[in-house]
């Protein structure tokens, strides 16, 4: 008997639908650029293999390099994209992190971590964690990657995402305390716009991660109920939200729960008022994006 490979079994609108078929197709695909030289910055891109045995990838972002002899501070970034979407090779990440990497005066590396839900969670935040060992293989001057080695401070670290890459950031702080992490120091997490779970299930979340009841019982997803937040591991943390956005309600309550936490560094906020969720992403006209850089160009400069 024949199939109508046209039915739909499990819709996320925004995200992906899952046909009868087992087929995936999602409702915005990635622009792929090539790395190179960015025209407008002038700064260089490669990709990079961080595990050959997952093919797991990420794109290294170089500004111009005005005195050799000093290093910089390496940005270790998680896109966003509900786990499910986006890739730091797409346009808008290029041109992001490009003009971080120049207005801040860093490195910045973006983990290509597989995204769900053919990867199912916790995936995502594995990869991302082993994006960041990959970087501490660095720490002696000798490791895979020769601009890492050549002009990164690896005693500089900023790790930073939106959406739900701003989640895998933070877990990648919380791993980096509780499992250890010789030879980086993690001195700021940025976190915009999160993606964290609430008192009713994540009907999206527990599709792309079977084990998580996708509410805020899961410390992946709620932070004040993770029993490694006391061994979070960095200095500062940065927290922005849009005053619009739906998310909103969830980067407060981490805001929140990070100063109760006593992990021992300190907490800022800012919120974008008249701003929905990325923002800087989908509005790039936005009178409101300038202010938003400048703040987290302020706070990687490890002033």
């Amino acid at each position: 008997m024949s199939t109508d490979n046209t039915e739909i079994s499990h819709d996320f609108p925004g995200f992906f639908k899952v046909y009868k078929d087992d087929r995936i197709e999602r409702y915005w695909n990635t622009d792929f650029v090539a790395a190179g030289v960015d025209a407008e910055t002038g700064v260089q891109s490669k990709d990079v293999v961080i595990s050959p045995e997952t093919n797991v990838k990420a794109r290294i972002f170089l500004p111009k390099i005005n005195d050799p002899a000093k290093k910089l501070p390496l940005v270790v970034h998680c896109h966003g994209g509900g786990f499910c979407i986006g890739s730091p090779f797409g346009s808008s990440f290029k041109t992001f992190l490009s003009t971080l990497a120049t207005q801040a005066n860093v490195i910045a590396m973006s983990i290509d971590y597989r995204l769900a839900p053919e990867h199912k969670l916790p995936i995502a935040y594995d990869d991302s964690w082993t994006g960041l060992q990959w970087v501490a293989k660095h720490s002696d001057g000798k490791g895979p990657e020769s601009w890492i080695n050549e002009h990164a401070d690896l005693e500089q670290v900023i790790l930073a995402g939106e959406s739900a890459g701003g989640t895998l950031a933070h877990y990648c702080a919380v791993q980096a305390g509780a499992a250890g992490l010789a030879g980086v120091a993690i001195k700021r997490l940025l976190i915009v716009h999160p993606y964290f779970g609430g008192k009713e299930p994540d009907k999206l979340y527990q599709y792309m991660c079977p084990t998580s009841p996708g509410t805020d019982e899961d410390p992946k997803l709620n932070p004040a109920v993770d029993p490694n937040m006391s061994k979070f591991k960095c200095d500062k943390v940065l927290v922005c939200v849009a005053e619009k956005d739906m998310l909103k309600d969830r980067g407060v309550a981490y805001y929140e729960a990070m100063k109760k936490s006593g992990w021992g560094g300190t907490v800022d906020f800012y919120e974008s008022k008249g701003e929905d969720h990325c923002f800087h992403f989908f509005n790039p006209k936005s009178e409101n994006l300038g202010p938003l850089m400048n703040k987290i160009v302020d706070f990687i400069k490890l002033d």
